[in-house]
């Protein structure tokens, strides 16, 4: 157990100050220790925007869906006004879930313990046998509520107070025209995988800049330049940019140019032209993380064109996927603590470490 004379220790043992060159990642502990993963939950993932869901699932008036984000569960409604709300789904009575289904649509919300009963705005309308009950006040009952707004296909919730609004966050990705290429795409199909590695694993893969490509995706190495393949940094974000060439793979990934951008801590975006898929990672614990994949297209892909691009996508995944497995057993051997980036390759690995030290840090 990680008591708190080395969980400072630990915090110390990363300097985001040094040039690529000369820099260290953060220590094997950040990734195995279940205190540092109570400190992420408190500081990055209680502190920031997260993805929660997708647009389309609270389209109409009554629709709703439920999350669970870094050990908070939230449930996201469109209320009867059109306006988009998000509450921690904890029923103010005895603290259990009032909406338990993933997804769905209600004229109220019905805590199925003991019958509390709330509105889509949140308010408490309903409280049986609760007479005779002195210095209770509906009005201050109702659901907790949770920032919440919208971007591109995502619902995007944040559990801090008066935090930025959503589109300076994301202003990087806009400045890029990100939302500009993916305005028209239409959802089609969902994706979740469990992985017995840390959240930071699969991040630390996704941004290592395509180094790993040749040796862990033959296929997809097959149609991108990798001599070209470049990364570009901004303040929350990092975007690896890389020219397609002709391929098996590259004939479900349209365009002349693949865009991945991740935004910190969790999202990623894998743009092509008409086609788009999203990879969403949510920590469960130190050792373990849920990942969520959307998959969207231009109308014009028919839907043969769609089942291959997402078996692709699910193929590059499994071969992803091995390898985090991999590395989670080897950050809890003894004979492991820090590594070194590639110069050429590992820009946006960096940058990850950097921005998480600085939340962890409180800097």
């Amino acid at each position: 157990m990680t008591t708190p004379h080395t969980l400072d220790r630990a915090m110390n043992g990363f300097d985001g100050s040094l040039p690529l060159s000369r820099a260290r990642t953060i220590p094997a502990s950040w990734y195995t220790s279940e205190e540092m993963a109570q400190r992420e939950r408190d500081r990055v993932f209680g502190d920031v925007w997260l993805v929660a869901g997708r647009v389309d699932q609270v389209a109409k008036p009554g629709d709703y869906f439920t999350a669970h984000l870094a050990g908070e569960p939230i449930v996201v409604t469109r209320d009867e006004s059109g306006s988009l709300r998000a509450f921690y789904n904890v029923c103010r009575h005895r603290a259990a879930r009032v909406v338990c289904a993933e997804q769905g649509h209600a004229t109220k919300l019905r805590c199925r313990y003991h019958g509390w009963t709330y509105d889509l705005t949140g308010r408490l309308r309903g409280v049986p046998e609760f007479d005779g009950v002195e210095g209770f006040c509906r009005e201050d009952n109702g659901l907790k509520p949770i920032m919440v707004s919208e971007w591109g296909p995502f619902v995007w919730v944040h559990r801090g107070e008066s935090p930025a609004p959503l589109r300076e966050w994301l202003a990087p990705l806009e400045r890029r025209g990100i939302l500009s290429r993916i305005g028209g795409l239409e959802w089609a199909g969902r994706k979740e995988y469990r992985l017995a590695c840390n959240w930071k694993v699969f991040v630390d893969n996704y941004l290592d800049g395509g180094y790993h490509v040749n040796t862990v995706h033959p296929a997809l190495a097959g149609v991108l330049d990798y001599a070209r393949y470049r990364t570009e940094i901004e303040e929350n974000l990092s975007v690896q940019i890389s020219p397609l060439e002709p391929g098996e793979v590259g004939d479900v990934r349209s365009g002349d140019e693949a865009h991945y951008a991740w935004v910190f801590p969790h999202v990623m975006f894998n743009v092509y032209a008409g086609v788009m898929d999203t990879n969403v990672v949510y920590p469960e614990g130190p050792n373990s993380c849920r990942v969520v994949f959307d998959f969207y297209f231009e109308s014009r892909f028919d839907t043969a064109f769609r089942a291959r691009s997402m078996a692709v996508a699910h193929e590059v995944q499994i071969e992803d996927e091995a390898v985090c497995l991999d590395v989670q057993v080897g950050l809890g051997s003894r004979s492991y603590d820090t590594g070194r980036f590639s110069v050429k390759r590992e820009a946006g690995g960096y940058h990850f470490h950097r921005l998480l030290a600085s939340r962890l840090l409180g800097n």
